[in-house]
């Protein structure tokens, strides 16, 4: 995502980027309008509430958050890029807490990737050193592990591999690296743990792109509605969910 990972434009811009980040976009547009009507709206629409429903939004965060690790060592202005996608995250958690405090996002999906576009400045450094084959298997390994942080276990999805002691789930600080406490309540919740290790899984995968020199085939041909879409992802984030509710305000009307 070129606003939300950080791409510098003055660079080659690899068209392919912009088409997986423009799909995933408005998947993610979809998905969340279908979010609204079902749990404001009220409507009961059983294959959303499924386990296919669970794989969608699934597939659209997998997507941006090892895309956004992946266009990381594109970019240029890396304090800035990460300070700016965090405010915007801090900025969602403001809105959400003062105007739907029942739909409150608390750590969501920017707050993520900007804490992780700002910890890659300096670790940047010490992850070059590492052979990019074996820098993505331990990435993967790591977010296999603790997928399930956020329920109390390590292990991923249905694989429970160790129960985790509850005195660690205790506050917003715990909250924050992946171990809620039990009042904690949010909507939209990418703690630093697990994530934090798929946005890594993808930065190495860009560092074997770029040792392969297998970068140039994503360099398509422009499609200028997704190279759009990729130059303003950010804009496009912040301003669908206002503009969703705004639309089923005038439907509920």
């Amino acid at each position: 995502m070129n606003s939300m990972s950080g791409e510098k434009v003055s660079k080659k811009r690899y068209s392919m980027l912009d088409y997986i980040r423009g799909i995933t976009l408005l998947s993610m547009i979809l998905y969340h309008a279908m979010w609204d009507v079902v749990y404001i709206l009220g409507k009961r629409v059983a294959w959303y509430q499924s386990d296919i429903g669970y794989l969608w939004q699934q597939s659209i965060c997998w997507a941006f958050i090892l895309l956004s690790g992946f266009c990381w060592s594109l970019g240029g202005q890396k304090w800035k890029r990460g300070i700016m996608v965090s405010m915007a995250g801090a900025l969602i958690t403001c809105v959400t807490v003062i105007v739907m405090p029942e739909n409150q996002v608390v750590f969501g999906v920017l707050t993520l990737l900007g804490t992780c576009m700002l910890l890659l400045i300096p670790l940047d450094k010490h992850l070059r050193r590492i052979d990019p084959k074996l820098g993505f298997l331990v990435s993967a390994i790591l977010f296999t592990l603790t997928r399930n942080i956020n329920m109390g276990y390590l292990g991923f999805e249905g694989w429970k591999v160790m129960k985790l002691p509850a005195g660690l789930y205790r506050n917003l600080v715990t909250a924050f690296l992946g171990m809620p406490g039990d009042t904690f309540v949010s909507t939209d919740y990418f703690s630093l743990f697990p994530w934090f290790f798929l946005f890594t899984a993808g930065y190495f995968i860009y560092g074997l792109m770029e040792q392969k020199d297998w970068l140039q085939w994503l360099a398509w041909k422009e499609i200028p509605g997704f190279a759009w879409i990729g130059k303003h992802s950010l804009e496009i984030y912040l301003l669908h969910q206002p503009i969703l509710y705004a639309g089923l305000m005038v439907y509920a009307c």
